[in-house]
């Protein structure tokens, strides 16, 4: 199993920016891709993103645009840099394996509100 931590979460105002980080404890051959996902209140967890090895990446329409993934393969690590921030964005951000689940992290929360 791999261990996933998510991080850089927050607070920001509708429009603000905020980049979300996902370590991850090792490397798998799974992690050729690797996704984000977030869960509002109330809902279930939703793909955000993902991304492969060598930097092709996909999103869901109601982020197109305004974010990006990115991934640093020598240290295991993805990112979500996130711009124009609606608060219908707001939820709990994870990052996993989409071709090989993986125990979920304890995410990050991202709240954005005026």
């Amino acid at each position: 199993q791999v261990q996933l931590v998510e991080s850089g979460g927050g607070l920001v105002q509708p429009g603000g920016s905020l980049r979300l980080s996902c370590a991850a404890s090792r490397s798998i051959p799974s992690m050729y891709i690797m996704g984000w996902y977030r869960q509002a209140p109330g809902k279930q967890r939703e793909w955000v993103a993902s991304i492969t090895r060598g930097g092709s990446a996909n999103y869901a329409d109601s982020v197109k645009g305004r974010f990006t993934v990115s991934r640093d393969n020598a240290k295991n690590t993805v990112y979500l840099q996130m711009n124009s921030l609606k608060p219908d964005d707001t939820a709990v951000y994870y990052c996993n394996v989409p071709s090989a689940i993986q125990p979920w992290g304890q995410g990050t929360q991202v709240t954005v509100s005026s």
